[in-house]
């Protein structure tokens, strides 16, 4: 299965990668638990110490090259996740 084609399940156990929102606990490398996949959106269950239980909405980043040098702009939108079934010792760690 290629990287860019994410099919999640619920109760899958993904990693987040992005300092989305730190007051909520939504920084790098935090686990989470899908609970529902729609197309523009996913909803996750916070699995890890901080935060242990709350519901978040996770939506598509858009990502753009920052060279304004460019002819054209490319934009990629994506789930900033991972799946955490092969996660290293240094990241479980927490």
């Amino acid at each position: 299965m290629p990287p860019h084609a994410l099919i999640l399940k619920k109760g899958v156990i993904v990693m987040l990668l992005r300092n989305l929102n730190p007051k909520q606990g939504l920084c790098n490398f935090i686990r989470l638990s899908i609970t529902g996949s729609h197309e523009n959106f996913i909803s996750a269950k916070i699995v890890s110490e901080c935060n242990r239980g709350g519901v978040v909405l996770l939506t598509r980043i858009e990502l753009a090259p920052s060279d304004v040098n460019l002819q054209f702009v490319l934009k990629c939108r994506q789930f900033p996740l991972v799946p955490a079934f092969a996660m290293n010792i240094n990241n479980s760690q927490g």
